[in-house]
């Protein structure tokens, strides 16, 4: 096995609102973090979407998008991703359009057809037009179309400006095989959210390549996201990580609440079958040392043959975050 990565690195981030923080700082942690990311050699940092969540602060996905990009040169900047069934077609292609204008070449858009949030806050967002993603490919081509209008047969009424002859990569998500099938047919790259729903990640990204046809690409491109919390040895390195496992022990038991700090003895946290259940939902987070995480993320690419992988975490301190990170990039 070679010292190194034979796959570019890149970073998924929410904007992580901890214990005691704040919107601000969570922001402001955001840039810090996609600082240091370009110079450790980071492909792309992506923000996601996600509503009414008390731990999350990228839900105006678009505008911590320019945040990051204003205050960073060379790394792509994007949405990992944009929930379109939560927006009109023609206003993402309007927002993604002044990116590109504002900086180009640097720019991706991820879509995702799930609401990034429970029910009452999806009916909230979607008001009237009450699109529950059944109409995802209709959504997708709509947007496509406003980038590029000689996809239209007709000349269309409304026109997207900015957005109309923006080069803006677009990618599918997927949790799930929808995605994964749609990009494949479309010939779209793919990337798959492997960080909550590891049990479908190596099917979900044999199927993608198995039924990709040329498209928009020749060949096909998946990248796959995934936890990892890195520190100087895996006891550290496991340490950072109850604060992630406290978090996603919040959703089980419906509380959702900030990043919280970590604990030393998950055993007094949570109980056997809440263990066995996070288990399922983080079986594929790869915690520890820089020779540990080495090892796990070479089997883990191994196992996916991921094209890139996105890496995914949360960690309590902004300094223990920023480490983790650098340790990674190490890896590359």
């Amino acid at each position: 096995m070679s010292n190194n990565m034979k796959v570019p690195l890149s970073i998924l981030d929410v904007s992580p609102i901890v214990e005691g923080g704040s919107v601000k700082q969570s922001l402001q942690n955001t840039l810090d973090l996609a600082q240091h990311a370009e110079g450790w050699g980071y492909n792309r940092f992506w923000l996601a979407e996600h509503h009414n969540a008390p731990n999350i602060a990228s839900s105006a996905t678009s505008v911590v998008i320019a945040h990051v990009a204003s205050g960073t040169n060379t790394i792509r900047v994007g949405a990992g991703g944009i929930m379109l069934p939560n927006h009109a077609p023609l206003v993402i292609a309007e927002q993604f359009g002044t990116l590109d204008a504002l900086y180009p070449g640097r720019i991706d858009l991820g879509l995702g057809r799930a609401p990034g949030t429970d029910h009452l806050t999806a009916a909230a967002l979607r008001g009237s037009r009450g699109s529950n993603g059944h109409d995802f490919p209709e959504q997708l081509e709509k947007l496509r179309a406003y980038f590029d209008p000689s996809r239209n047969e007709y000349v269309p009424a409304v026109r997207a400006i900015p957005g109309e002859g923006a080069e803006v990569p677009i990618w599918l998500l997927g949790s799930s095989d929808f995605s994964a099938m749609l990009s494949a047919q479309l010939g779209m790259p793919f990337a798959f959210a492997g960080h909550f729903s590891p049990n479908f990640t190596v099917p979900a990204m044999n199927l993608y390549r198995s039924n990709f046809k040329a498209g928009v690409l020749d060949k096909p491109y998946g990248m796959v996201a995934v936890n990892v919390i890195a520190a100087e040895t895996d006891e550290e390195a496991q340490y950072l990580a109850t604060s992630m496992q406290q978090l996603f022990l919040g959703f089980i038991r419906n509380n959702r609440a900030p990043v919280p700090p970590p604990v030393r003895n998950m055993d007094e946290v949570w109980s056997e079958h809440e263990k066995i259940a996070l288990e399922h939902q983080l079986g594929s987070s790869i915690i520890g040392s820089k020779e540990t995480v080495r090892e796990k993320l070479a089997q883990f690419i191994e196992a996916t043959k991921a094209d890139e992988i996105m890496v995914s975490s949360y960690i309590y301190n902004h300094q223990a975050r920023l480490r983790s990170y650098e340790i990674i990039s190490q890896l590359m």
